[in-house]
């Protein structure tokens, strides 16, 4: 089920399969990539896990479970329209005996996407319904088109921090500097031949897509000196046209495989019974 949201100029479209954006039109541009063969994505809803554990196990209670996908199943998952306005939207997803066989922890999850003329505000509240603590990460995954206009091409794009940012890649064998005290990185398809990078706590607040021959735009809010930011697109794959700009409530879930239970990862969020969580994040564009 699609819904729609309008503010000014500003248009989007949020489905209730995986609480998914499906369209951000500004001005009658649209800006999220359109689930095209390269990706056949939008803008995925990431809970409880960013990333996969090793080999998609993990024990939590005791007892060993397999993740049937990256990133978890809310993004695979069919949610509830909570309620909506002419300007909000809300959908919720509740543990069930399917979801129990894959992650043992009650819970309620909503999203909510709010719209003002150039933004967009989203949240995703997770919600203890059970007896016992519960562990989980959450983030978002949202594909933005680049290039942002026609005529252009990948490479004529950069990212711009709000901040100046130190961030190191790792790799194979090492690491790589991405970026160094500096706020601007120059896309090109040789940039994610290591695949995704990140910045764990960033001292920016934003990031933004843009280019010199286009006074178009579209970026991510997120909270500074928490959680972290990263970034994704296909590498070698000219067909690709989109970059993640991707808020995360912690680093993925891989960096605590040294922890295979998941009440001792280090970055997995904990909530006693009956508390909650809430994972805030903007998209502004213009």
């Amino acid at each position: 089920m699609l819904v729609t949201l309008q503010s000014g100029k500003l248009q989007i479209s949020a489905d209730s399969f995986g609480a998914e954006l499906h369209s951000v039109k500004y001005n009658g541009c649209e800006y999220l990539w359109q689930c095209k063969s390269a990706w056949k994505r939008y803008a995925p809803v990431l809970f409880p896990f960013i990333c996969s554990p090793a080999n998609k196990k993990y024990i939590a209670g005791g007892k060993e479970f397999t993740i049937p996908s990256n990133h978890g199943f809310a993004r695979d998952s069919r949610f509830t329209l909570l309620n909506a306005d002419e300007y909000s939207v809300s959908f919720a997803l509740e543990s069930s005996e399917e979801t129990k066989k894959v992650y043992p922890y009650d819970f309620k999850f909503i999203v909510t996407y709010k719209v003002s003329d150039g933004r967009i505000e989203a949240e995703y509240k997770t919600v203890n319904t059970g007896i016992s603590n519960m562990y989980f990460y959450t983030g978002a995954h949202p594909a933005f088109n680049c290039p942002i206009e026609e005529g252009l091409e990948f490479g004529d794009h950069y990212l711009e921090f709000n901040k100046p940012e130190n961030i190191v890649q790792k790799i194979p064998g090492g690491t790589k500097t991405v970026l160094k005290d500096g706020r601007r990185i120059a896309l090109s398809r040789e940039l994610f031949d290591n695949d995704v990078f990140m910045k764990e706590a960033p001292e920016s607040g934003s990031v933004i897509l843009r280019s010199d021959k286009s006074q178009r735009y579209i970026g991510v809010e997120y909270q500074s000196g928490s959680g972290c930011i990263a970034v994704w697109s296909p590498t070698g794959n000219n067909s690709a046209g989109f970059v993640c700009l991707e808020p995360w409530s912690s680093v993925p879930v891989y960096e605590d495989d040294e922890y295979p239970e998941l009440e001792k990862k280090p970055h997995a969020i904990m909530l006693k019974p009956g508390e909650e969580h809430s994972f805030r994040y903007n998209i502004i564009l213009g």
